[in-house]
C-alpha cells in the first residue's frame, strides 16, 4: 500500500474540529471542506517543490528552511524564543507563498481569496507539524514516500547531499 499523501497527513492532523471549524469559515459541509484543504495544500507544496528547485535567492531560502525542518529539535534551554515550535524558516516561506496559493486556489475554487487566505493561516502550523513528523519518520528511509499529485519527481538539486531526497520524503516528490 502506498505512503500517505502529504495532503492526507494534513487532513488527519486536522482532525474533525478543525475540519468543521474551516467548513464553517468556508460555508460548506466536511466533504467540502476536505476538497479545499486538499487543493489548497497541494499548491502550497508544489509551489513550495518549485521554489525549492529554483537557482535563486529563493529557492536557497526554501531549501535552508526544509534542512532546519529535518534537523532534530533543540533541547533545554536552547529552545526558549524560537526553534521549530516557533515555526522558524519554514513559518515564514509557508507565509510568503500564502498570497499567491490564495490567488490559485480561489481562481480555481471560486472561494474569495481572503478566505482562502485565512484557511492557509489554519493550515500553516499543520503544515509545520507535518512536515516535521515527515522528517523524523524518514530518517533511514529517505525518498520513500509516494508522489503527491502534479509532483516533481527531483524537487531540488541533489547538491546539497541528498536535500533532494529530504524534500522528496517531506513533500512526497521524492525517488522511490
Amino acid at each position: 500500500m502506498s505512503e500517505p499523501s502529504v495532503q492526507d497527513d494534513v487532513l488527519g492532523e486536522l482532525g474533525p474540529d478543525r475540519l468543521n471549524e474551516i467548513a464553517g469559515l468556508l460555508g460548506t459541509d466536511a466533504a467540502g471542506a476536505r476538497e479545499t484543504v486538499a487543493t489548497t495544500v497541494g499548491a502550497m507544496t508544489g509551489g513550495l517543490q518549485q521554489k525549492a528547485a529554483a537557482d535563486d535567492d529563493d529557492g536557497v531560502e526554501v531549501r535552508q528552511a526544509f534542512a532546519e525542518v529535518a534537523e532534530p529539535p533543540l533541547q533545554g534551554v536552547a529552545t526558549l524564543g524560537g526553534g521549530l515550535l516557533g515555526g522558524g524558516l519554514m513559518a515564514g516561506v509557508l507565509a510568503k507563498v500564502s498570497k499567491p496559493v490564495a490567488a490559485a486556489v480561489s481562481k480555481k475554487t471560486g472561494i474569495p481569496a481572503a478566505t482562502v487566505a485565512r484557511v492557509i493561516e489554519m493550515l500553516i502550523p499543520v503544515l509545520l507539524a507535518v512536515f516535521a513528523k515527515r522528517a523524523a519518520a524518514g530518517e533511514g528511509a529517505a525518498g520513500s514516500r509516494g508522489a503527491a499529485p502534479g509532483a516533481a519527481p527531483s524537487a531540488a538539486p541533489a547538491g546539497g547531499g541528498g536535500l533532494g531526497d529530504l524534500l522528496g520524503q517531506i513533500l512526497g516528490g521524492g525517488k522511490r
